[in-house]
């Protein structure tokens, strides 16, 4: 899946979708009003603008089938002749069904008396029969009984007689089930386009929902083809993974006329694909090498040029990929669906593929680049998986990474290659390899997972994470890296070739990347591929490599959390790694770490503070690097002196690194702090970004505020700010559209401009406090859009009650679009004054003024403010009982997560206590204590980091 919001990515990433891609200030908000909706009360949807960019992403958790069965291996499907009939009608209030008729032609590999398959809320409906042998025609096996197994969501069709190995049957099944809006399955929705309400009908089968619509053979090495048939209301379009061939009448018991509509047998492929659509969309469309590709949306969105970008990119980026990979794309038409409501970022269905609409959609006024960056890369993620994971699909989820993984690498391709402004190797690292670091450090699980384990009440759900798409894509990134991309995309052209309509393991690509390795002579790899790659794959987590400089030793261990193990005794992997390293700016040749530690002796330095070494050039390989003092301090010499000596995405993981290893007690705070001299001379806003994350996280704001580092922060930090501060500042108040083709400026200089805010920068605050006037005296006026969450907070904050009610109005404004209200929501939470807050959470509880949605999000905004948190959680104690009716302990569980920062001491925790021990059941008390003992212990070792923070700005902040 895709995208983020990127199957599952966002999608899972694609959907993104693929992103993951993603920002930090924008997600947050998007995240909440995905979550809980639009807030203001009104009737019809303006049409939504495109989400922040970001790494194609997996989606949001859905509903785990309640159990991973394996079906016996006693029938092979072949072929479905499936029919759909959803029994819904335009304006009707429900509830809804669907009828259907499924055909499906087995052969017997193996004497059975049973006949078993998956069948999932499905009742049955009509008859159930069992035709064949082929080799006898009209013959029949007499069915007993039909049983249904809930649990292990299978139906057992018990049989009279046996089906004989090597014969064909036809399994003939009735069936009905519910419509519902869960968005799995198949599922309807109701949306709101040229002011009228109207509603359509989408599917989404990954993982395991196909047995939700239709009984069958629900696994992915199962696959067949399939003859489609939907029965749907004359006034809607059908949709299916091929082409319409065919449509007719047919009337229902009472005489209704319905539309049935025919498709052309579709190729073999996994029932996760299948894929349908009733709409009553309009669409636009182009040919590319023969291959119909059209964009279906809202009538009104298609009218205005919402998709018209997604449509100029969609068959580039086919003919990149099939030109890359050197394979065809083998249908004739593509249809990519923007829907109102999807649980994915995207869906990669073959011929049918399925999208969030702020995944397709994009005002064609907008020239910035990092709309069109997110668009592209939820498409380019979901073309991908045409080839990884439709052609040739992983034999059962373990090997989820070789369909998401391989989607997710060529996802960054295809998007670099139709928006060639981006930079690939700096969006691959910043959005695709740094976060999923962080994260592998901390979960316990490996890119592949053994076969056996997947099974029983396993989640599948749980491997569309940020695991199988981010570090499969790392991954594949370091192998194309030491492999070449030549011999890398000449070995997946013969696993794709080889594999075509069928299934394969890691071990079938690894077997082919061996083959040509073999065949040629210029690159020499230390071990076999497999065994090389199975040490990144087959192992939980990654390496931190240690170079001694003085005897050129590298030593490697597995990167973990030093301050929370008490023994290092599972830590024991070891990795066969790539080293990509330089001299004194100069590459050195590749070589290998295939052993736990190993001395180089090229890497041996002199004495001369000049003579310095860099490992893993510009993150090319799926590790952290530990320096000695020696060279630690030579780099930070070089930077200070020389920062462009040092490749920028080098830069940026030296950083990190340093960061990461302080985190995890490898190195002292102190270590991390003497790379942030330079920062006067660094001019990549990527790099400051990681900075920023490392030094002042976002949810630890208020906290630093109310510490002592922060005057010392405030001057270290504005010193070194300034030079970059202006510099787009001057953009701001000349021209921002000149920043339009800066992808970074559009994703991390509102991270920039809120911290020169938040330490005080009075030119910062000067410059918010006028575009908001600006836009105060002026309602058309639009402060840019990279920037506004920033200034309208700002705008507020600096502000007095007269900015406020400005807010206010705006938001209440009937043209407003949701994103900009989302902002403003936010940006009400940023006043200064305690009794405007106290109105703001007071506005929340009105039904007249927010719909029930919004309260919650209030308060989480609210909460997080430094003066917010306490006026928060007295509002949160006294409006209990009507806060508990709407909300219940969820939203108590977020308050008290928040108020978690606060805490330091038992006291604290006791007068917290006193509330919720009245509020909630004994297990949730004990897991709210269990919370806040944690946050306290957090927070008591936060305070002495801090001091040591604060002692070393003491020392350094005049240098």
């Amino acid at each position: 899946m895709g995208t983020r919001g990127g199957g599952l990515y966002v999608g899972r990433r694609a959907a993104a979708v693929g992103a993951a891609l993603l920002l930090a200030l924008l997600v947050t908000v998007l995240a909440l009003a995905a979550l809980y909706g639009r807030c203001r009360q009104e009737a019809a949807t303006p049409p939504p603008l495109p989400r922040a960019p970001g790494p194609a992403a997996p989606p949001p958790p859905a509903p785990a089938a309640s159990s991973v069965r394996r079906l016996p291996r006693h029938l092979l499907p072949l072929h479905y002749d499936l029919e759909l009939w959803p029994r819904v009608r335009p304006g009707q209030a429900g509830p809804f069904a669907f009828t259907g008729q499924v055909n499906i032609t087995v052969r017997c590999l193996q004497d059975t008396d049973t006949a078993v398959l998956h069948s999932a809320g499905l009742r049955s409906r009509g008859t159930t029969a069992v035709r064949g042998p082929w080799s006898e025609p009209g013959a029949a096996v007499e069915v007993a009984g039909l049983r249904q197994e809930e649990a292990g969501e299978v139906a057992v069709l018990e049989l009279r007689g046996r089906l004989r190995a090597g014969h064909r049957y036809v399994l003939q099944l009735g069936f009905q089930g519910r419509l519902k809006e869960d968005l799995d399955g198949l599922f309807f929705t109701r949306y709101t386009d040229r002011g009228q309400s109207r509603m359509f009908i989408a599917s989404q089968m990954e993982p395991t929902y196909a047995r939700r619509v239709y009984p069958c053979f629900d696994e992915p090495a199962m696959k067949a083809t399939f003859n489609i048939r939907i029965i749907h209301d004359p006034s809607y379009v059908a949709l299916s993974n091929m082409p319409a061939i065919d449509a007719s009448e047919v009337k229902d018991e009472n005489g209704t006329l319905w539309t049935v509509t025919t498709f052309n047998t579709s190729l073999k492929m996994s029932t996760y694909l299948t894929a349908f659509v009733i709409c009553d969309f309009d669409y636009v469309t182009r040919t590319e090498r023969g291959n119909e590709i059209r964009i279906w949306a809202r009538k009104e969105a298609v009218k205005n040029g919402y998709v018209d970008y997604a449509l100029n990119i969609t068959g580039p980026i086919f003919s990149f990929l099939e030109d890359i990979l050197n394979v065809s794309y083998p249908l004739p038409k593509t249809d990519l669906v923007a829907l109102p409501d999807f649980g994915a970022g995207g869906m990669e269905n073959w011929g049918l593929m399925i999208f969030q609409e702020a995944s397709l959609m994009n005002l064609p006024s907008d020239k910035f680049t990092s709309r069109k960056a997110m668009i592209a890369l939820v498409v380019s993620h979901e073309l991908g998986h045409q080839w990884f994971g439709n052609l040739v699909t992983m034999n059962w989820w373990n090997d989820l990474w070789l369909n998401e993984g391989l989607a997710s690498y060529f996802e960054y391709l295809g998007a670099t290659f139709v928006e060639p402004k981006l930079s690939l190797d700096k969006i691959f690292y910043a959005h695709v390899v740094q976060p999923v670091l962080r994260e592998d450090s901390k979960i316990a699980r490996s890119l592949s997972e053994s076969e056996d384990k997947i099974k029983g009440s396993f989640s599948l759900m749980s491997l569309f994470d940020n695991i199988t798409y981010s570090k499969g894509a790392s991954i594949t990134w370091m192998l194309s890296g030491f492999l070449t991309e030549k011999l890398f995309i000449k070995a997946l052209t013969s696993y794709l070739k080889e594999f075509s309509f069928s299934n394969a393991n890691q071990d079938d690509l690894w077997t082919h990347i061996q083959m040509v390795v073999d065949a040629q002579d210029e690159v020499q790899l230390p071990a076999p591929v497999k065994q090389i790659m199975d040490s990144w794959t087959c192992q939980n987590g990654f390496p931190v490599l240690t170079l001694n400089l003085t005897t050129g030793t590298i030593r490697q261990e597995q990167f973990f959390n030093k301050n929370n193990r008490k023994s290092t005794d599972s830590y024991n992997n070891t990795w066969i790694v790539p080293i990509s390293w330089m001299r004194n700016g100069s590459s050195q040749p590749l070589t290998w770490l295939d052993k736990s530690n190993k001395m180089f002796p090229e890497m041996q330095v002199s004495k001369s503070e000049y003579d310095w070494i860099l490992l893993n050039v510009n993150l090319s390989g799926y590790y952290r690097v530990n320096y000695d003092q020696l060279n630690l301090k030579r780099l930070a010499w070089l930077l200070e002196n020389d920062p462009k000596a040092i490749p920028a995405v080098s830069r940026f993981q030296l950083i990190d690194d340093v960061f990461a290893l302080a985190d995890f007690g490898y190195v002292p705070i102190e270590t991390a702090l003497e790379l942030t001299k330079y920062l006067a001379r660094e001019d990549e806003l990527f790099i400051w970004n990681v900075v920023l994350l490392n030094l002042i996280p976002d949810n630890l704001e208020s906290t630093l505020k109310n510490h002592e580092v922060y005057p010392l922060l405030k001057k270290y930090l504005l010193k070194r700010m300034l030079p970059i501060y202006h510099y787009y500042a001057g953009f701001i108040r000349q021209n921002a559209d000149a920043l339009e083709d800066d992808y970074f400026a559009q994703v991390y200089l509102e991270k920039l401009l809120a911290t020169a805010c938040w330490l005080g920068l009075q030119d910062c605050l000067d410059l918010s406090s006028e575009l908001y006037a600006k836009w105060r005296d002026n309602p058309e006026y639009k402060i840019p859009f990279l920037i506004r969450r920033t200034i309208c907070c700002y705008g507020v904050a600096v502000g007095s009650d007269k900015e406020w009610n400005f807010a206010w109005e705006m938001y209440n404004h009937t043209n407003s679009i949701e994103e900009d209200e989302d902002i403003l929501l936010y940006a009400m939470s940023c006043a200064k004054e305690s009794w405007l807050l106290y109105r703001y959470l007071q506005y929340g509880l009105s039904d007249t003024l927010f719909s029930s949605n919004c309260t919650s999000v209030i308060i989480s905004h609210v909460v997080t403010k430094d003066i917010g948190h306490h006026i928060a959680w007295e509002f949160v104690t006294e409006n209990w009982p009507i806060l508990s009716q709407g909300y219940g302990h969820e939203l108590l569980h977020d308050v008290l997560k928040a108020m978690g920062r606060f805490v330091k001491t038992d006291v604290q925790i006791q007068e917290l206590q006193v509330f919720y021990n009245a509020t909630l059941e004994e297990d949730e008390r004990e897991a709210i204590t269990m919370l806040l003992e944690s946050a306290k212990l957090e927070n008591i070792e936060r305070r002495k980091l801090l001091i040591k923070i604060a002692s070393w700005l003491e020392k350094n902040i005049d240098d």
